[in-house]
C-alpha cells in the first residue's frame, strides 16, 4: 500500500498522457494505410488529429463534451482540412464513410459489438480501423503487464514532463470511465465483427487493434463532413 500511494503521488506531480504515448503509432497506422478522410472518435482536445491532418486531405473529430470540442473547434478554426463536430459515434451522420478510423481510449466507453460492427460500415472500401482501448485486467499475463507498467509509469512522468505540475492539462481532464470487458472480452468481439483484425496487448492498461475493410464494396465512397 504504501508502495502504490507513492507511486500515485509521482504520477499526480508528473502527469503524462497515455493516450497521447500511442497517437504517434496510430496516426503511423493511418498514414500506412494511404488513407485520404480520416475519422477520429472521441478527439478531446485534438491531439491526435493534429497527427493524423499530416497525411490526410480532411481529418473529423467528434467529440460529445462540450468543453473538449470546443477547445478542439478553436485549435483548428483557420484549419479548412479539419473539422470538429460536437457530438458522440452514436450523433454522427449515418452517411459517413472514411478511409480510415480511429479511436484512442474510447472503445470502453460505448457497447463493443454493437459499435465494431457499426465502426466497419463506416469504412470506405479497404480503409482501416486502429484503435488503442483500454480494457480489464483478468490473469497472470494481465496482472504481470500491470505490475509493471505501474513500476514504469513514474518514470515516464519524470522523463516527459520532468517539472512538478500544479494541474493537469486540459486533454488530461476528459471524462473517464472503467473498462468493463477483459482483452479475451474483445479478442472475441473482434473475431466476430472484425475478421482478421491484429490484436495485441500493449503496456500502460492499453490494447491496439488494426483492421483493413475488404475492398469488395464499389457502391460506398469516402467522405467527409463539410461546415
Amino acid at each position: 500500500m504504501a508502495l502504490r500511494a507513492y507511486l500515485h503521488r509521482v504520477n499526480q506531480r508528473h502527469p503524462w498522457s497515455h493516450n497521447d504515448h500511442y497517437g504517434s503509432w496510430a496516426a503511423r497506422r493511418v498514414a500506412g494505410s494511404g488513407a485520404r478522410h480520416v475519422l477520429d472518435v472521441g478527439c478531446g482536445a485534438g491531439n491526435l488529429v493534429a497527427l493524423l491532418r499530416r497525411g490526410a486531405v480532411t481529418a473529423t473529430g467528434l467529440e460529445p463534451d462540450p468543453q473538449m470540442a470546443r477547445a478542439a473547434a478553436e485549435r483548428f478554426a483557420d484549419d479548412p482540412t479539419v473539422t470538429i463536430v460536437e457530438a458522440g459515434f452514436a450523433g454522427r451522420d449515418p452517411q459517413w464513410r472514411f478511409d480510415a478510423i480511429t479511436l484512442v481510449a474510447v472503445l470502453h466507453h460505448l457497447p463493443l459489438v454493437s459499435t465494431l460492427r457499426e465502426l466497419r460500415g463506416c469504412l470506405a472500401p479497404g480503409g482501416r480501423l486502429v484503435v488503442v482501448g483500454c480494457y480489464q485486467g483478468a490473469g497472470c499475463v494481465d496482472l504481470l503487464l500491470s505490475l509493471f507498467s505501474a513500476l514504469l509509469n513514474p518514470v515516464m512522468g519524470l522523463v516527459k514532463h520532468p517539472t512538478r505540475a500544479t494541474t493537469l492539462p486540459l486533454h488530461m481532464r476528459a471524462p473517464t470511465a472503467d473498462p468493463q470487458e477483459t482483452f479475451g472480452d474483445i479478442q472475441a468481439a473482434a473475431a466476430q465483427q472484425l475478421p482478421g483484425a491484429r490484436i495485441r496487448r500493449r503496456l500502460f492498461w492499453r490494447y491496439s487493434l488494426v483492421y483493413d475493410a475488404p475492398t469488395s464494396h464499389p457502391d460506398r465512397r469516402s467522405a467527409t463532413v463539410t461546415r
